[in-house]
């Protein structure tokens, strides 16, 4: 079973926030700002960071009450019920922490371009940006618990660089004069001011990225509103320090004004020599990296919940069974970021690029201070509604002085918006429309708590083996006693030895081989089931089988209607199977689902299945599309099985095939033929003509493929088709026949239908029974399916 283990704590979380606002916005903004207003930079920075505090208490509140990954997106679905209002606010905190690392990553890219890479060698501004994309997705793609610990180390390493330029600062001066100095240069620009606020506004977010993590955090509800607090307040007293130093530098200002986000560089070498610009080089770079690597991790949380709630592709939601980590999710944040640098900083940069539409680091910026002020603003709003619909809900942190602090960080996030660079505020509010505009298309997915439900909880193990024996068993002591019992004490006990035994029996058999036998018909669950034990049994000692009945019901059908039903079929199937001798222990449980084939993914990948065994639907081949494509293991699917067929099986015919498909059946075949079964490999030379002919069969990898010291024979068959020679060679031979799945379905079912489909129609009427095996093919699985005649076509044309 692929679980999500919190495994980040205070210094973890406390590291996230800091990291993120010690960013770009300290070592590229401090320059500019100090440029525009001078020393009045540092009421420019405090602005900033009494509006992220006002809505930083918002977020605390809601982290103490909500201990998941979501940040301002979970708050919001977890008070308002507008789908509409709902994806976009989550839309736009995708896009604010994707544009935020974004911009982290094209200004780190200027940084190489200044200090690192040879003015001489022709490297597009933006390659690095990408590149280092990449890299930190597959970072957080690996794992949270690594990602963490990276993150603990770059964010100590980058506040010492700090306090190294900040004392230099002040060595070079003299504190006297350094703070002399900085006393002098304030400036009453007061637009100017709120404008650098504004711009400077996207490196106090860094608080957000710890609420958006929450579900990674231990003790979330103690732990977050300490974070938070703690890394504002740190960064702010920073920035403070950093923009005295700045005041204070050598550099004439226009020189600052000019090397704009890379100032920082070279007012480090004038206080410390060429050591210190290498070391604020060192930390800038550090800087950017940590904080890019907290965003990824933050947006990749809102993707997955968004995922789950059915507002983004499922696939967002998924986690990944190795690494226990939102997979899919990461991977499009880190696509997304590729393409926000592409096109801000490559294609349409500030100066040159394509056409007349020039971008580059400030629309960039704008247009991420953009997806991230409207959301907070929405936060805000948020907490007086739920405090309002929800006023006995528990909340271990309160905002004091609510509503009137919510509506001051309200009216504050919507004044810093007019102050942004308007192309970024027009960019950011088309990509926003749009998406909206495809959501509203799509419609959206049910939310995964809602598209399936457990009707009736899994019966404990039955059928031959231990486990079952061990509850009924404890039971039955149970049973003795409680005939005995004269009060309620006796009465717990018997109860709690029941749990303890059922508790054991549970965690003995998460270890198992487990096979998921989903059963629609009640009368062919016997069969099914029977043969689901024949193959685990050659497959691992003491398998375990989970027999699933799923009741599919449409949109508007709500579940209570059809629960009494659900439970009368999983009654019916005890019945049936109890009849039926199974030699493997095996468990029952019902669903309840509005799509069949997500249901059984979702149990299989929830219940650590090894392999998947079901009945080859020929009228509902979406069915068994979803379960082909999207299963987290190998697939089985049945047709032509009669209960005696699965006694034994003493032969098994098998094509010499090839591909994917037919690469994974083998080791079951093999296993087959180990535990005493004949082995018929049958190799057809189709001679029909047309496309249903199928393709000529290639025997010697199959042959090699299979286990030394079994019993095999290989046969030479000529006929119309390749599906007609392996059903009639089965036939002959006698035993079920094993085909792979097919590898051009997309393509040949919309003509012919694919060669499995051939052999199922045809097998029906010869009455060979059939096992089609699939492994998982996932995205680049149906891309190769379907490209995959188009290449044979070619290769036949071209000889």
């Amino acid at each position: 079973m692929a679980e999500h283990t919190r495994t980040l704590g205070f210094r973890v979380a406390f590291a996230l926030g800091l990291g993120t606002m010690i960013a770009a916005g300290i070592f590229s903004l401090s320059g500019t700002a100090v440029a525009a207003v001078g020393s009045s930079a540092v009421v420019s920075f405090v602005i900033a960071a009494v509006i992220a505090g006002i809505t930083a208490a918002s977020y605390s509140e809601f982290a103490s009450i909500y201990s998941e990954n979501g940040g301002g997106y979970l708050f919001s679905s977890r008070t308002f019920e507008d789908d509409r209002l709902l994806f976009a606010v989550g839309a736009s905190l995708f896009m604010g922490y994707c544009a935020t690392t974004a911009f982290y990553l094209a200004t780190m890219g200027e940084w190489f371009h200044q200090f690192l890479i040879p003015h001489g060698i022709p490297i597009p501004h933006g390659t690095v940006a990408v590149a280092t994309a990449i890299l930190l997705g597959y970072l957080n793609a690996q794992g949270t618990e690594e990602s963490g610990t990276f993150q603990v180390l770059v964010t100590a390493a980058k506040v010492a660089v700090l306090l190294v330029f900040i004392a230099g600062a002040f060595v070079y001066e003299g504190p006297a004069q350094a703070v002399g100095t900085f006393a002098g240069e304030f400036q009453a620009d007061a637009g100017g001011i709120v404008s650098i606020a504004a711009v400077a506004f996207i490196t106090f977010f860094g608080f957000s990225a710890i609420a958006a993590s929450a579900g990674e955090i231990i003790e979330p509800r103690r732990v977050v509103p300490r974070a938070i607090g703690a890394s504002i307040l740190t960064v702010t007293v920073l920035y403070i320090f950093v923009i005295v130093a700045m005041v204070n530098s050598p550099i004439p200002p226009e020189v600052v004004a000019r090397q704009g986000e890379t100032a920082m560089g070279k007012v480090a070498a004038a206080f410390l020599g060429s050591f210190g610009k290498w070391l604020i080089v060192a930390g800038a770079i550090f800087s950017m990296v940590s904080a890019s690597n907290a965003s990824i991790l933050a947006a990749s949380g809102i993707g997955s919940l968004m995922g789950r709630q059915g507002q983004a592709p499922r696939r967002f939601s998924r986690i990944h069974p190795e690494y226990g980590t939102p997979f899919w999710s990461v991977t499009a944040v880190t696509a997304t970021i590729s393409l926000l640098v592409l096109v801000f900083m490559s294609l349409f940069p500030a100066e040159g690029g394509l056409g007349v539409l020039h971008l580059g680091l400030d629309a960039l910026t704008g247009f991420a201070n953009l997806n991230l002020l409207g959301p907070l603003a929405v936060v805000n709003v948020a907490l007086i509604v739920s405090r309002r619909r929800f006023p006995d809900m528990d909340r271990p942190l309160e905002v004091p002085f609510t509503p009137w602090v919510p509506i001051l960080g309200i009216i504050a996030n919507l004044a810093l918006i007019t102050n942004l660079p308007p192309t970024g505020i027009a960019i950011g509010v088309a990509v926003e429309l749009v998406l909206v505009g495809a959501y509203l298309a799509w419609g959206g997915a049910p939310d995964v708590e809602e598209l399936t439900r457990e009707a009736v909880g899994r019966r404990q193990p039955l059928g031959t083996t231990n486990g079952g024996d061990v509850v009924e068993a404890a039971r039955a002591r149970v049973s003795d006693r409680t005939a005995a019992a004269s009060g309620d004490a006796d009465l717990a006990a018997a109860a709690e030895e029941i749990a303890s035994a059922e508790e054991a029996a549970a965690a003995e058999s998460e270890d198992r081989f487990r096979v998921l036998v989903p059963v629609a018909r009640i009368d062919r669950a016997p069969s099914h089931v029977r043969l689901a034990a024949a193959l685990a049994n050659v497959r691992a000692d003491d398998p375990i089988l989970q027999v699933v009945n799923v009741t599919h019901i449409p949109e508007q059908t709500p579940y209570e209607t059809v629960e009494d039903d659900a439970q009368k079929r999983a009654d019916r199937l005890v019945e049936r199977l109890g009849e039926a001798d199974v030699d493997a222990e095996y468990t029952v449980e019902g669903h309840i689902s509005r799509d069949i084939g997500f249901d059984i993914n979702k149990t299989a990948r929830d219940d650590g299945a090894d392999l998947i065994l079901m009945g080859y639907p020929q009228e509902h081949y979406e069915v068994t599309e979803k379960v082909e494509y999207d299963a987290p293991c190998d697939v089985v699917f049945a047709q032509g099985f009669d209960a005696e067929d699965t006694d034994r099986i003493d032969t098994v015919n098998v094509g010499a095939g090839g591909g994917p498909h037919h690469d994974a059946m083998l080791p079951l075949v093999g296993a087959l033929g180990e535990a005493g079964a004949a082995v018929n490999v049958v190799n057809v030379r189709p001679g029909g003509r047309g496309e249903g002919a199928g393709t000529p069969e290639v025997i010697r990898e199959t042959l090699d493929a299979l286990p030394a010291g079994i019993s095999v024979e290989s046969h030479q068959i000529e006929a119309d088709t390749v599906a007609d020679g392996l059903v009639d060679a089965a036939a002959d031979l006698g035993g079920p026949l094993l085909i792979g799945a097919s590898r051009t379905r997309q393509f040949k079912r919309w003509v012919l239908g694919s060669t499995p489909d051939q052999v199922i129609r045809r097998a029906d009427d010869l009455g060979v029974p059939v096992l089609v095996y699939a492994r998982p093919t996932g995205v680049a699985g149906r891309l190769r399916e379907a490209i995959t005649p188009f290449g044979r076509y070619v290769r036949r044309i071209f000889g």
